[in-house]
């Protein structure tokens, strides 16, 4: 199960209290006091595990707590402070703290970690407040309390490469011959119900990272189809991959498909509608010899550069994945002009 994500509640452990005591031993009269200091609260931390790629471990634990340190004892001996929470999250997950409306953290990168709520200090003993005129303190500090948030996570997938396109354009059939990922391929729409990674191998131990979202239909920006509930998962790619289907069976053109596409990207978010893009003129084993289809595309986009290809086949695939390999390496001064 795919989960994107979640609302949950995390709580740092609070400080242990520091120790009144006073040191009593048979030939030292009044010994003065000997309370030991309480223990620091755990931290809660988030660290970006590159095993996870789902936040479905906060669907069903929504309270996360650190433990509490523990409270000083006499003969000045120290509490013992509260473990870390470490709180695995795929990599790519955005943390948001509900309370105060701010962004905590981009979890961005395999391994990269942050607290995310501080435990709380642990208490003084009484022994810290004696004076010449205090010589024999009844105090001690109490333990402070832990750091407590609510948490809403958004998990943004890690991608160099997204797959776009309406539903049955072929997405799914070309991750699958591309990759490992075995994504469910049928005869009709919307058969990819969640985004889809797939770690496409190249020649010379080269490697991109695809990521497939669930077919977009005119309209999606107000709720058709599946709406444009993924479409965040592609906001992280450096490129994206238009699958157009030469042969659509509702009557349409792949050039009208191609804008109404566009429309539903840039309604969603002019940054991603602004991302370098290949055309990829798919299921051309369904031409035979007649090219007309693909020539009354060139035509109605002519400024594009269009890749004929077929994920059935794998014709024009390779040419296709090191064009975009290409693209991925070209130096920032390259890309921008």
């Amino acid at each position: 199960m795919f989960v994107d994500e979640a609302t949950i509640h995390v709580k740092a452990g609070d400080g242990g209290a520091g120790c009144v005591s006073f040191r009593r031993e048979k030939y030292i009269p009044k010994g003065g006091p000997d309370g030991g200091d309480g223990g620091n609260g755990g931290d809660v931390v988030f660290v970006a595990d590159p095993n996870k790629n789902t936040l479905l471990d906060f669907m069903g634990k929504h309270h996360w707590h650190a433990p509490r340190g523990e409270a000083g004892m006499g003969k000045k001996m120290y509490g013992k402070a509260g473990a870390d929470l470490i709180v695995p999250v795929p990599p790519g997950t955005i943390v948001h703290d509900t309370g105060h409306g701010i962004r905590l953290a981009d979890l961005d990168e395999p391994g990269k970690r942050i607290v995310i709520a501080k435990g709380g200090r642990g208490g003084r003993g009484n022994w810290h407040f004696k004076s010449p005129t205090n010589q024999a303190p009844r105090y001690a500090e109490p333990g402070g309390e832990g750091q407590e948030r609510y948490l809403r996570l958004e998990l943004k997938l890690i991608a160099d490469v997204g797959l776009v396109g309406m539903p049955n354009a072929g997405k799914s059939t070309m991750l699958s011959v591309i990759s490992a990922a075995r994504p469910k391929i049928a005869d009709y729409p919307f058969t990819t119900l969640e985004p889809q990674l797939g770690i496409v191998e190249l020649t010379g131990d080269r490697r991109m990272v695809f990521a497939d979202i669930p077919g977009l239909i005119e309209g999606a920006q107000h709720g058709a189809g599946l709406g444009h509930a993924f479409l965040r998962h592609i906001e992280r790619t450096k490129i994206i991959v238009h699958l157009l289907d030469l042969f659509p069976l509702d009557g349409s053109t792949p050039a009208e498909n191609y804008r109404k596409i566009r429309a539903e990207l840039e309604a969603f978010s002019p940054d991603l509608a602004q991302k370098r893009e290949v055309i990829a003129a798919n299921k051309m084993d369904l031409a035979t010899d007649d090219n007309s289809a693909l020539e009354d595309l060139m035509q109605a986009l002519p400024e594009r550069e269009i890749f004929a290809i077929s994920g059935a086949t794998r014709q024009g695939v390779d040419p296709l994945l090191e064009e975009l390999w290409r693209m991925l390496k070209e130096e920032p001064s390259a890309q921008q002009t």
